[in-house]
């Protein structure tokens, strides 16, 4: 993507407290509709090296209401990372592979705004959780000519009840539940029925009774869902992202809130500590000042800024309920390639049911399996298992050891993921 094609008044000249990159980056508001003042807040990375020839990747944080800015640049895969005060380079970052292009959506997340507030009543569909294969499907049907090549999605809300049952089982596999829990999951009320229950408003003791049992077996704030083998942040009370059980907190008792829905540097075999503490470094930088001058970001019709709005609030949660493995089929049926990835740490879209969704859908789309389930490697070490039907059209990839937000806790391995998605190739096999 030239960067002709930004506003020169857009270009960054420096973050604050920024090291030296020969890279350009830019940032501001693009206004989708005048009349009712709605804008959506942009940050663009130019790929480090030889930017015209390399793709161009848009990011689409979901949560839903979470920040492509806060959680997807500077808390997984962007050019730099908070520590506090300064930033440091990203030795991970994926702009080594690609210019990317981070978009705050929908209007009333982290900086972008619409000053008419009837407007979320209005876009159910937009706060899904599912925005790439609706964005995708989008863009098919229009017929604009737009050189898309392929969508990944990590961790993703495909399906309602098998994404959410599955949970149940890892859970009790992993060792956070006993068994007479999970028997309760299993035997009186599961996940899927839990959370309906809730988004519904329906009168369900029976649900009550066995969400409150889960909640206290899985410790509360002491374990963070979205990565069960993690630590938590100790200096805040509450992390900055929000949880897919959001609906339930009204209802029922808080479910523990989630920290968070390559190159020669990654032959190294020993993978970088996660700063379990980034989001609310991150939190703290983007709402100083300067930083929001230097972004040439503002606030609208908010205090301060949020890795992960309220918003979700304003719009109508029964839209989670709405299936998108099937987008998935339509834009692997129209050519597109899909990849779709977890981290085998997150309980709450756990990759047991999203790698049956993906299976069941190769069937369906009568995709042959050209790689059978196997390990995949980053250097000598094994990086996770994968599974591809037909010409590379549907892939399915676990990353080891990762979380929900796969590059925070896992940054070697995901770059190698991302360069084996651009390029079109097999993940490496020993």
């Amino acid at each position: 993507m030239p960067v002709a094609s930004f506003p020169a008044a857009d270009k960054i000249k420096s973050l604050p407290g920024q090291p030296h990159v020969s890279f350009q980056q830019f940032s501001g508001f693009i206004t989708v509709d005048e009349k009712q003042q709605r804008a959506l807040f942009y940050y663009f990375v130019e790929a480090e090296t030889d930017p015209a020839s390399k793709p161009l990747v848009l990011w689409l944080t979901g949560g839903p209401g979470c920040s492509s800015v806060g959680a997807g640049a500077f808390v997984e895969h962007g050019p730099f990372k908070t520590t506090g005060d300064n930033l440091v380079k990203n030795e991970y970052s994926w702009n080594k592979e690609a210019n990317m292009l981070y978009l705050e959506s929908p209007a009333g997340v982290g900086f972008s705004y619409s000053a008419n507030q009837s407007f979320y009543n209005h876009v159910n569909d937009e706060m899904t959780g599912h925005y790439v294969p609706q964005l995708a499907q989008l863009i098919v049907k229009s017929k604009v000519k737009f050189n898309l090549k392929g969508i990944a999605i990590g961790n993703p809300l495909l399906e309602f009840s098998t994404d959410f049952n599955s949970a149940d089982e890892y859970y009790w596999s992993h060792g956070l539940i006993a068994d007479d829990v999970y028997s309760l999951l299993v035997n009186v009320c599961n996940s899927s029925q839990i959370m309906r229950a809730a988004i519904r408003d329906l009168d369900a003791p029976a649900c009550t009774a066995v969400y409150n049992r889960l909640v206290k077996e899985l410790g509360g704030k002491s374990i963070d869902p979205y990565n069960v083998i993690g630590d938590v942040c100790l200096s805040s009370g509450q992390s900055q992202m929000e949880s897919l059980y959001q609906p339930l907190r009204a209802r029922f008792q808080d479910l523990s809130s989630p920290r968070s829905r390559s190159d020669a540097l990654s032959q190294q075999e020993v993978q970088e500590e996660e700063d379990v503490c980034a989001q609310q470094k991150t939190d703290k930088y983007l709402n100083r000042k300067d930083v929001q001058q230097a972004l040439h970001a503002r606030l609208v019709g908010v205090a301060r800024w949020n890795l992960c709005g309220n918003i979700t609030q304003l719009y109508d949660a029964r839209e989670r309920e709405k299936p998108t493995i099937t987008v998935v089929g339509s834009l692997v049926k129209s050519g597109i390639r899909a990849l779709v990835y977890s981290g085998d740490q997150d309980s709450v879209i756990p990759f047991t049911g999203t790698r049956t969704l993906v299976n069941v859908l190769a069937k369906v789309l009568g995709l042959k399996t050209t790689v059978p389930y196997r390990p995949w490697f980053e250097g000598k070490q094994v990086g996770g298992w994968t599974q591809v039907y037909g010409n590379l059209q549907l892939s399915f990839v676990t990353i080891r050891g990762a979380s929900h937000i796969a590059p925070a806790s896992q940054p070697v391995r995901s770059l190698t993921l991302f360069k084996a998605f651009l390029a079109g190739k097999p993940l490496p096999n020993a």
